[in-house]
């Protein structure tokens, strides 16, 4: 099974070893058809803590790390 690849932008990088991401994605409604934006934050492991806030990455699916850290940053 392949693992999901996701990229989005660095809202916060405060924690140790530890970024948050948001995601936003469109999709078209089905019966209005109206473009939508959702958007969704994921916690993300980042070993060297070598990104800052406001960069564009992309974080791939992993082993659980902790309660909520189930994705890791890609280079």
């Amino acid at each position: 099974m392949t693992k999901k690849i996701l990229k989005g932008i660095i809202t916060s990088a405060k924690n140790n070893k530890t970024i948050v991401v948001e995601v936003t994605r469109k999709f078209k409604h089905p019966f209005y058809e109206k473009v939508i934006k959702r958007s969704k934050k994921y916690h993300a492991h980042d070993e060297k803590n070598k990104y800052k806030e406001g960069q564009k990455v992309s974080i791939v699916e992993s082993k659980p790390f902790s309660k909520k850290k189930t994705w890791q940053v890609v280079e």
